[in-house]
C-alpha cells in the first residue's frame, strides 16, 4: 500500500526532501535516491492513486480533467495525466534515445540551442532506465545509439513492411524500442497487442504503479495525495518551505531539497506563482510536430507485427537540413488508424506513418500567471516555419524512403493535434541567462531547488521524451544526493 498520509500530519514539518510530481521525473529521481540515502521523503500529488484495476474499470487513467488545471485560448490540446505515475499511466511506451546530435543542435547547425551533457555522459543513465523498465529493443540501433548494455528484453516481431525495410536500409530502419514487453517479467505479462497502449489491459507497459510503486510504500516517504502544490518560500538563494492546498486549506511543510516534477506546465507555473520565475522561466512550451501519412501497397500485407508500432525509421533525422528545417523521426504503425483499406481483399494492403518532426523553442508559446492559484494561463501561437520545413522535406523524401516497398500511392492523412510530450519551460544549460537550471538540473538561482522530467530539455528532438526523463532524472540524483 502506498504510505499515504493527511496533510495535517505533516503541517509545519520538515523533510529531507520534499518531491511534486510522480510521473517519469519524479519517481526515477526519488528510486535514485532511495538507493543511496535513508532519508525523509516527502510527496506531494495532486491527483489520487489510481490503481491499474481502478483505471480499466472506469476506461480512464485518471479521475481529474487534466484540461481543467489549466486556461488556454489557443485550442491547441496538451495531454497529461495527473495521479500517481503522472504520464507512465498514458504513455504508449514508445522508449527511443535522443540522437548523439540532438545534445549539439546549436555548436553542429546553427539553430535551438546545445544540452549541457552529451551522448555520451547520458548513456550509462540510458541503459540504467532501460533496465529497470525492461525496454525490448533492436541490438542494430547501436550503429546509430552506441550502447554499454544491451538490451533487457529482445526486439519485438516486425510486419512484412517493416521487414524489406530492414533488409533494405539496415542503418536507418531498426524495430522500435518499447517499454511494451516482449517477453512476460515477473510484474509484467508480455504485450497483447490489443492497441489500447494509453490504457493496457495486459498491464504489458511499465508504468510507475506496476514497476516502481514500492518506492511509495516506503516506510520513510510520505505521499500526500490530492494535493496541490501552490508556491514557494525562499529566502537570498534557498527554498525554504512549501505552500500546498488539500480540500480547501492550505498546508506548509519545510525541506532541504525540493524536487519539482509536476509537468512543463505546471512547474514552472508553481515557480511564476512564487514570484520566482523570470528570465526563461515558462517560455519556450512546446512539443514534435506530427503529422499522418498512408501508403497504399500493391500485394503486400501489413498487420502481422507483435506490437502497436513496430518499426523506426531515421532517414530523415539527421543531416546538415536541420539548419533550415527540423529532423524526423517516421514509424511504422501495426495498426490502423485511418481504418482498412476499401477494397475488396486488400483491406491489408496499407501503411499507416506517424511522422513527427523537430520543434524550436518558441518564446512565444509559454506558461503565464493564470486567473487563480494552480491554474496556469497557456499561450501557443502554432508552429514554426522550422517544423513546417520539415514536414514539407519528409513528405519529399518519403518515396525514396518507401522505395524497397511495391507502394502505389503515398496519402497526407492529417496533422496530428497533439503529440502529448510537452517540455522545455524549464530549460537546462550552462547560462543562467539562457537557461532556467544547470546541467545537474538544480536551478541557477535557487540552488536547493532540482527541476526534473520534460520541462528540462533545451530543445524539441523529434524523438519520444520520457526514457530520457527518466534517464535525466538518475544522474541528477546521482550526482545530488
Amino acid at each position: 500500500m502506498v504510505n499515504s498520509v493527511h496533510p495535517s500530519s505533516v503541517h509545519e514539518g520538515h523533510f529531507d526532501m520534499v518531491v511534486i510530481g510522480t510521473g517519469f521525473g519524479s519517481s526515477f529521481f526519488l528510486f535514485e535516491a532511495l538507493r543511496r540515502k535513508n532519508l525523509k521523503f516527502l510527496v506531494i500529488e495532486r491527483g489520487r492513486h489510481n490503481s491499474h484495476e481502478w483505471q480499466l474499470a472506469h476506461h480512464d487513467n485518471s479521475d481529474i480533467d487534466h484540461d481543467a488545471t489549466f486556461h488556454s485560448e489557443s485550442g491547441k490540446p496538451w495531454n497529461f495525466t495527473i495521479g500517481l505515475g503522472g504520464g507512465s499511466n498514458c504513455w504508449f511506451g514508445q522508449a527511443n534515445r535522443l540522437h548523439p546530435n540532438d545534445f549539439r543542435l546549436k555548436t553542429l547547425y546553427g539553430v535551438g540551442n546545445d544540452w549541457p551533457l552529451n551522448y555520451d555522459e547520458l548513456e550509462p543513465f540510458y541503459g540504467q532506465a532501460e533496465e529497470v523498465m525492461s525496454i525490448s529493443g533492436d541490438p542494430d540501433m547501436a550503429s546509430m545509439f552506441p550502447r554499454s548494455t544491451p538490451y533487457p528484453q529482445p526486439p519485438h516481431h516486425l510486419t512484412s513492411p517493416d521487414k524489406l525495410m530492414k533488409k533494405a536500409q539496415p542503418g536507418m530502419h531498426f524495430v522500435m524500442p518499447t517499454a511494451r514487453a516482449r517477453v512476460a517479467t515477473e510484474q509484467r505479462p508480455a504485450c497483447c497487442c490489443s492497441l489500447r497502449c494509453w490504457l493496457c489491459p495486459a498491464n504489458a507497459k511499465f508504468t510507475v504503479n506496476n514497476g516502481l510503486i514500492g518506492i511509495f510504500e516506503k516506510p520513510n516517504v510520505s505521499v500526500c495525495l490530492q494535493s496541490t502544490a501552490l508556491r514557494f518560500e525562499g529566502g537570498t538563494n534557498n527554498i525554504r518551505s512549501l505552500i500546498f492546498e488539500n480540500g480547501g486549506k492550505e498546508y506548509r511543510v519545510h525541506g532541504d531539497l525540493f524536487v519539482l516534477g509536476a509537468n512543463s506546465i505546471h512547474s514552472p507555473a508553481i515557480m511564476i506563482q512564487s514570484d520566482m520565475g523570470g528570465g526563461h522561466t515558462g517560455k519556450g512550451l512546446h512539443e514534435g510536430y506530427g503529422i499522418g501519412v498512408e501508403a497504399f501497397l500493391d500485394g503486400l500485407e501489413n498487420f502481422d507485427g507483435s506490437t502497436i508500432t513496430t518499426g523506426v525509421n531515421y532517414s530523415e533525422y539527421d543531416g546538415p537540413f536541420r539548419s533550415e528545417s527540423g529532423s524526423a523521426m517516421i514509424s511504422f504503425e501495426n495498426r490502423w488508424p485511418f481504418g482498412f483499406r476499401a477494397e475488396r481483399g486488400r483491406w491489408r494492403q496499407t501503411l499507416p506513418l506517424t511522422i513527427v518532426v523537430e520543434e524550436l523553442l518558441e518564446p512565444g508559446n509559454h506558461v503565464a500567471k493564470g486567473p487563480k492559484p494552480g491554474i496556469p494561463e497557456v499561450v501557443h501561437k502554432g508552429p514554426s516555419p522550422y517544423a513546417q520545413k520539415g514536414v514539407e522535406r519528409v513528405m519529399a523524401a518519403l518515396p525514396k524512403i518507401l522505395a524497397p516497398l511495391p507502394v502505389e500511392e503515398i496519402y497526407f492523412r492529417n496533422v496530428r493535434r497533439t503529440e502529448s510530450h510537452h517540455q522545455g519551460t524549464m530549460r537546462m544549460g550552462r547560462d543562467p541567462a539562457l537557461s532556467v537550471v544547470d546541467e545537474n538540473q538544480i536551478h541557477h538561482r535557487w540552488r536547493n531547488l532540482v527541476a526534473v522530467g520534460t520541462s528540462v530539455f533545451p530543445t524539441c528532438t523529434a524523438s519520444g521524451p520520457s526514457l530520457t526523463a527518466a534517464a535525466l532524472s538518475l544522474r541528477a540524483a546521482g550526482r545530488i544526493i
